[in-house]
């Protein structure tokens, strides 16, 4: 038996959202309130905090399967702003927020977390989203990356 360790999703992280996709090294998650085009990136290493843990060539994938969901979800969503962060204070593994913000969402200009109850999607409302994001299901990593995204 290897003593490597093996990655599992955090239990908070597996409780508030859906998965969309398993990217090169990324779970790609759907946070599941309906307030906020709110997509995580979690990248499938055990035991892994910061991201300055990654290695160069996990930091360079992270970077493009990032940069990826950033421009996909604004083209698909048309928002005010994006944001991306990776806080870690309540979830210490490794995961990645990235958000559509619009001026007129219900936590804006604040931060979308704490500020107000999440409101889960309905499964028909799950349905149509997924349909909207499904150019991030099974993307041609090899083609992103030769365009310099």
């Amino acid at each position: 038996m290897s003593n490597e360790a093996v990655f599992k999703l955090d239990a908070r992280l597996e409780n508030d959202t859906k998965l969309i996709a398993a990217w090169p090294l990324c779970d790609l998650l759907l946070m599941n309130d309906s307030q906020y085009p709110w997509c995580i990136l979690v990248p499938r290493v055990a035991n892994l905090s910061e991201i300055y843990q990654l290695s160069y060539s996990q930091r360079q994938q992270l970077d493009l399967e990032s940069i990826y969901l950033a421009k996909t979800l604004m083209q698909v969503f048309a928002g005010d702003k994006f944001n991306i962060a990776a806080l870690g204070n309540v979830v210490n593994q490794l995961h990645i927020h990235h958000v559509v913000r619009y001026s007129t969402d219900a936590a804006w200009p604040a931060p979308v977390w704490g500020k107000h109850p999440a409101k889960p999607y309905s499964e028909e409302e799950l349905k149509i989203y997924k349909h909207k994001l499904s150019a991030l299901e099974k993307p041609d990593w090899a083609a992103i990356a030769l365009s310099k995204v």
